[in-house]
């Protein structure tokens, strides 16, 4: 399986590429399946589950797996919808995700393009440190994709932007842990 992987590493990176293009087209142009996975995004094992992707992610990035990072990329945006709807929501939660709908639906400026595009920008930036094999400016990256996650919640969500804190927190500090671990653990002989 792994020199399959090997072998075609690039051709798989594509097919997932594809997939999480698709994945967004499909969110951008239906409002049903943007409504559904919403909706399925009100349960909060999601919001915990979600940060726990950079492990894997990371793990690829020092291994340069094309395939395996462009895998984990997927997973994690389609893990919103991976749990079933909540039969009843947190005020908090039900406001950040109306909020963040909003802001997903609402019009495009420069400034939101500018923020946007901050994401590919933080998992290019993680995927380069670790494939360059710096764990310290990875663990870095990670801490800043956490806070500007966390201040960008805040910033627009006010009160109902602190509901993301305590699973952003507690991922980061799972995947700064695991990744230590990880990456000590490769390392030796």
């Amino acid at each position: 399986m792994i020199l399959f992987c090997r072998k075609y590493d690039k051709t798989l990176a594509m097919v997932f590429a594809v997939l999480t293009i698709s994945f967004f087209v499909l969110t951008a142009i239906s409002t049903d399946f943007f409504n559904w996975a919403f909706d399925r995004h009100h349960n909060q094992l999601s919001w915990y589950i979600r940060p726990v992707f950079l492990i894997p992610f990371c793990y690829f990035a020092f291994k340069k797996s094309w395939s395996g990072m462009t895998a984990t990329i997927f997973l994690l945006f389609t893990s919103m919808f991976w749990f079933p709807k909540p039969e009843e929501s947190n005020q908090s939660v039900m406001e950040f995700l109306e909020m963040e709908k909003g802001w997903l639906r609402g019009n495009w400026d420069f400034v939101k393009m500018i923020m946007a595009l901050l994401v590919p920008l933080s998992f290019v930036s993680l995927g380069m440190a670790f494939w360059k094999r710096s764990v310290r400016i990875g663990l870095t990256v990670l801490v800043l994709i956490a806070m500007g996650k966390m201040a960008w919640s805040v910033a627009y969500g006010g009160k109902s932007g602190q509901s993301i804190l305590v699973p952003a927190i507690v991922g980061l500090l799972i995947c700064i842990a695991m990744v230590w671990w990880g990456i000590h653990k490769a390392k030796k002989p």
